[in-house]
């Protein structure tokens, strides 16, 4: 089969709510570029950032709705935790959110049949897409920028980001010490390459738009293959899942805890 960019699935978080009210203006708006492509960027440091410290690297990836080139539209989803003054205090961390073009996707998947039948088809080794090589390059340039805890970085995201996440693990075995994808889903043969990171997984069981039975079918394979992973299934919740993953008080004292 053909692989294409997932642009079936634009229509994926199209009632993103609204950007919250807080103000999201500590990101800071950042844009790496490589071979005249660019990936817009957030960039949320400590308080009281100190170069010469190490710092734990939290890298998030948004879900299709939140595409474009705007270096606005990625914060939608989960940075007004991570400006909560409890959060900043507890958890000192380097912050990002790329933001991922219009036309392209964190990974390369393809669908079969309508909305209300539709299936995913997940690969095992596609060739990475032009903003998964855009991603890799702004990890390798963070870690020159900035002195990172190389044992302490995590990486999670929702829908497309969650996808995105198991492919940006799969593709980096040994970069992460923890991963927590939300609403996504993989290819279950890639599990033999998952499994350095700690694994918390998230998904809603009345999601229409991604059903829960691909992070089901992942967490099986993941489980078989020795990897250590948490799974969370939200009873009559839909594919705003990352509400309530955001809202898990342990998620974070979790994340921050795991250690290479």
């Amino acid at each position: 089969m053909k692989y294409i960019l997932p642009l079936a699935i634009g229509f994926l978080l199209l009632c993103s709510l609204p950007m919250n009210a807080q103000d999201v203006s500590a990101y800071q708006k950042k844009h790496f570029v490589k071979d005249g492509d660019s990936l817009p960027y957030r960039l949320l440091l400590p308080k009281d950032f100190d170069a010469s410290k190490k710092y734990p690297l939290v890298l998030f990836l948004h879900g299709s709705g939140e595409r474009g080139n705007n270096n606005e539209a990625q914060l939608v989803h989960g940075s007004s935790l991570f400006l909560k003054d409890d959060v900043r205090n507890n958890y000192q961390a380097i912050v990002v959110f790329p933001q991922c073009a219009a036309n392209s996707s964190w990974s390369r998947l393809d669908t079969k049949g309508d909305f209300e039948n539709r299936e995913f088809i997940f690969f095992e080794d596609a060739e990475p897409t032009k903003d998964m090589v855009l991603l890799e390059g702004l990890l390798k340039d963070l870690r020159k920028k900035y002195k990172l805890d190389k044992n302490r970085l995590y990486v999670g995201g929702l829908s497309m980001g969650g996808m995105g996440t198991f492919e940006l693990v799969r593709r980096n075995p040994k970069m992460f010490a923890a991963a927590f994808p939300i609403c996504g889903g993989a290819h279950p043969n890639i599990s033999k390459k998952l499994s350095k990171p700690h694994w918390w997984v998230f998904h809603g069981d009345a999601d229409k738009v991604v059903p829960e039975k691909y992070s089901a079918e992942m967490v099986k394979a993941m489980q078989a293959a020795g990897v250590e992973v948490k799974y969370t299934v939200y009873p009559g919740v839909g594919h705003n899942s990352w509400d309530n993953t955001f809202a898990e008080p342990e998620l974070l004292s979790w994340l921050f805890s795991k250690s290479k």
